[in-house]
C-alpha cells in the first residue's frame, strides 16, 4: 500500500517542524493517535517512539532518516509487514510551508492489512496532515 497526503500551511516552517518533531504531542492535535511515548530522546536518527492509536495495535517506530527542519521518516516493523512513514516540510516563496506525508507498506502480509486497515490508515493520515495544519495556524 502507498498512500500520501499534502497540505498547504500558513506557518513559518520553524513553526511547523517544532510541531512536527514534538511527537510526544501529536495527540492534542489529532484523534487519530491516543499516546506517543518517546523511547529514546532528543528526537533524532534512530530515535525510537511507541504510538498507541485508536482500533490498531501499538508500534515502536524508528526513526531512519532525518534532516533538522526538514524532514523524518520512520520505520515500524511487525510480522510480515514493514509500514515506513515520511514527513517533509517544503517551504514556499510566500514564506509558508506544504507538508507531504507518505505512508508505504511492504512484505508478504502488506496486501492483507492494506484491505483490513487500509482505509483507517489513509484516514489516520489525512487527520494528522489536517491537525498540523490547524495547530500550527492556531500558534
Amino acid at each position: 500500500m502507498h498512500f500520501e497526503t499534502s497540505v498547504d500551511i500558513d506557518a513559518s516552517p520553524e513553526n511547523v517542524w517544532t510541531i512536527l518533531k514534538d511527537v510526544e504531542r501529536w495527540p492534542e492535535m489529532t484523534a487519530s493517535i491516543n499516546r506517543v511515548e518517546l523511547l529514546d530522546k532528543p528526537v533524532a536518527l534512530s530515535s525510537r517512539a511507541r504510538v498507541f492509536q485508536p482500533k490498531l495495535p501499538a508500534a515502536i517506530w524508528t526513526i531512519t532518516a532525518f534532516a533538522e527542519n526538514k524532514t523524518f521518516t520512520w520505520e515500524s516493523r511487525s510480522p510480515g509487514v514493514i509500514t515506513t512513514a515520511a514527513h517533509e516540510i517544503v517551504t514556499n516563496p510566500d514564506g509558508t510551508v506544504s507538508v507531504h506525508l507518505t505512508l508505504d507498506q511492504k512484505g508478504p502480509l502488506a496486501p492483507i492489512m492494506s484491505l483490513l486497515a487500509g482505509r483507517l490508515v489513509r484516514r489516520y493520515v489525512t487527520m494528522e496532515a489536517n491537525g498540523l495544519k490547524s495547530k500550527a495556524e492556531t500558534l
